[in-house]
């Protein structure tokens, strides 16, 4: 087996993220074309990367303890407050200067959004698994800056029980366009997670109202960012901050589809089925976008050790987990493109079930998966 060192040198490729940060500052002073430098370079230069470097397999030692990850950690720790500069300095920034047209502003708080998207809500789901207070409240914190806070009820309550099941509405069904998946996820998300909290108390004796519900944290910490951002800049702060928050929530969910695409548990009766395993997850082992996302490509080994640290996450081979063909960015943008999506995903969720479930081979036994007629799980 090819074993990866855990190192601080070994840590350092994990910190390409913050090249988001001077990208975003030239584009606020420059304008033009520099405003839309921060999309290039989360998404096309780390697919180009990923097809220059290649793969990565190797797999670290999980019992590596948490002291020698510090290097690791440290970028996820120091993210919130660099995220919020970057959001509300510039939102300040821009309703306080002349120089940059209504376009050029729209574009470079899509770049924004790409960012608090593609990295910080990446990197508060990383820090919300965790047990610990100082990291699980920078996650809520990163997830209040782009209005999503319920994402980690129905993450840690919901996703990761009933995933592959269609109590969870982030697995995307077989034939199911990103499109439809996303604004079905928008209704069905916080209804979710609502109804989550609402059953842990009622199972600790509590009512639904009480204020042990994290809801109620989540409402305060969102409405504190978008009061924030209307003192810096008015009810144009305002609109740009709910512009960068959109276009995070659309990041994220593009990920969520694919994570899962076409990907379901046997339903063993009676509302039961089989424990969450490898093959439940899509896997993706490019090595940048890897970098980038601190490994949650390896999104096979998460839902099989969800409490793992990212630097210790495991790559699964083709015999293990289902394996992507491209990286995330690349697959995202052929989500947005259904028909392309199909073409080059369906033959795959195909390979899948015949490989996982040989015995499951009539349309009539298929089809209810496909469909999500399923019975639902047990709560």
């Amino acid at each position: 087996m090819n074993i990866s060192t855990i190192s601080p040198k070994n840590a350092i490729p994990f910190w390409l993220s913050l090249g988001v940060v001077p990208l975003l500052i030239l584009g606020a002073k420059l304008g033009g074309f520099w405003v839309a430098l921060v999309p290039l370079y989360a998404w096309y230069m780390f697919s180009i990367l990923d097809r220059l470097l290649g793969m990565n397999t190797a797999n670290p030692d999980t019992e590596t303890p948490d002291g020698d990850l510090l290097w690791y950690r440290l970028i996820t720790l120091i993210w919130f407050p660099v995220q919020f500069v970057m959001i509300f300095g510039l939102i300040y920034y821009v309703t306080h200067s002349t120089h940059l047209n209504g376009f050029e502003i729209l574009v470079l708080f899509f770049s924004v959004g790409v960012s608090s998207g593609t990295i910080g809500i990446v990197y508060a789901h990383e820090l919300l698994h965790q047990r610990n207070r100082l990291e699980r409240w920078l996650g809520d914190l990163l997830l209040s800056s782009v209005l999503y806070s319920h994402f980690r009820t129905e993450h840690l309550l919901v996703h990761h029980k009933h995933v592959g099941t269609r109590r969870d509405a982030v697995t995307a069904l077989y034939n199911e366009g990103f499109h439809h998946f996303f604004w079905r996820v928008l209704r069905e998300g916080p209804v979710s997670a609502w109804e989550a909290e609402k059953a842990l108390l009622a199972r600790r004796g509590l009512p639904e109202l009480h204020p042990r519900n994290p809801h109620f944290r989540y409402w305060i910490l969102q409405l504190s960012m978008l009061i924030f951002a209307t003192l810096l800049g008015g009810a144009m702060g305002f609109a740009l901050f709910l512009w960068q928050a959109f276009i995070a929530i659309w990041q994220l969910e593009l990920t969520n589809y694919v994570e899962h695409y076409g990907l379901t548990r046997r339903h063993l009766g009676d509302g039961k089925y089989e424990h969450v395993k490898p093959h439940h997850s899509w896997n993706a082992a490019q090595m940048a976008t890897n970098w980038l996302l601190i490994n949650l490509q390896r999104h096979s080994d998460h839902h099989y050790k969800p409490d793992r640290r990212f630097p210790l996450l495991q790559n699964y081979s083709e015999e293990e987990a289902p394996q992507l063909p491209y990286g995330y960015p690349v697959m995202t943008f052929a989500a947005m493109v259904p028909p392309l999506w199909r073409r080059i995903m369906n033959p795959r969720v195909k390979a899948w079930r015949k490989q996982y479930y040989p015995d499951i081979a009539t349309f009539k036994e298929w089809e209810p998966y496909k469909k999500g007629t399923n019975p639902l799980p047990r709560l």
